[in-house]
């Protein structure tokens, strides 16, 4: 098995398949509760392929899913896995102000305790929204009393991105202990590769990803990986009047996600990301630095 030494963070952003920035302009948040739920089947499924692994993940969670599924989110939380925020509804943060986050903070966080009865001290932005337009957002995250935020993607990219941000953990303010741990990069021809999970672990070979995740702990770091509960889930709707781009991004190799799961949790330690921010800590660097 590679990778012993190092435990690296494991998480899901729970969230259903109508719930995807993908589809943000094709599908209207009114109609959400009159589409059909498989969030809790497909995260269901999450929890069986961790299990027969042996392996425990954060599963970072919209208050809107955990409002509506708290029988879920207990079952996240008695089978030893980290609950934490991914928001109220994946409103991306540079579409509100720092009183619209705080907002929205407050009333996920509510939502995800109330029903799964554990502490939440760690947050991902939908669609990794903390970027350089957003670094009011630590702010907030410190002033509400989060420990951790795993909400950048230090890359360029059509969808989301800040390149210029580190690669590792960070600290974000000179005056809190909030520690930034962003979703895993690779650097091959001193160009920075997305390589963290999502569609990029779906749509590359599996040696990618490995290869990544070898790379980033030859160097001392954990890895940060991702994926959706509706990835694994071949059958779910089509959105057929959604972007042609949208379309190929979302469903391109559903049938084989959970197989290559299945492969890339036995092939490397794997833990919540609570478990790695020790250690990230330890090494994190300001912001500025």
């Amino acid at each position: 098995m590679g990778g012993e030494s190092i435990i690296n963070g494991l998480s899901v952003d729970v969230e259903d398949w109508f719930q995807v920035g993908a589809f943000e302009s094709t599908i209207d948040r009114a109609d959400w509760d009159s589409l059909a739920c498989r969030v809790e089947r497909n995260t269901d499924a999450c929890l069986a392929l961790f299990a027969d692994a042996g392996v425990k993940a954060t599963f970072f969670t919209l208050g809107w899913v955990a409002q509506r599924h708290p029988a879920l989110m207990r079952r996240i939380a008695e089978a030893g896995h980290e609950l934490a925020s991914h928001g109220w509804d994946h409103a991306r943060v540079f579409t509100m102000d720092a009183k619209g986050f705080a907002d929205d903070l407050a009333k996920a966080r509510k939502a995800i305790e109330d029903a799964g009865g554990q502490r939440v001290t760690g947050y991902r932005a939908p669609s990794f929204s903390i970027d350089a337009r957003t670094p009011w957002a630590f702010e907030v995250l410190a002033e509400q009393g989060y420990a951790y935020s795993s909400s950048v993607a230090p890359i360029a990219h059509d969808h989301y991105g800040w390149p210029e941000a580190p690669r590792f953990a960070f600290r974000p303010l000179v005056d809190s202990p909030l520690l930034e741990v962003p979703v895993t990069t690779a650097e091959f021809g001193g160009r920075r590769l997305a390589a963290g999970g999502g569609g990029f672990f779906r749509v590359l070979p599996y040696r990618f990803t490995s290869w990544a995740v070898e790379q980033v702990n030859r160097q001392g770091h954990p890895a940060v990986f991702y994926f959706h509960p509706w990835e694994i889930d071949p059958d779910q709707p089509r959105v057929e009047n959604a972007p042609l781009r949208s379309r190929l991004r979302h469903y391109t190799n559903l049938d084989a996600m959970a197989g290559k799961l299945a492969r890339l949790v036995r092939q490397f330690a794997w833990g919540r990301m609570d478990s790695i921010i020790a250690k990230e800590a330890a090494q994190a660097l300001p912001l500025a630095a």
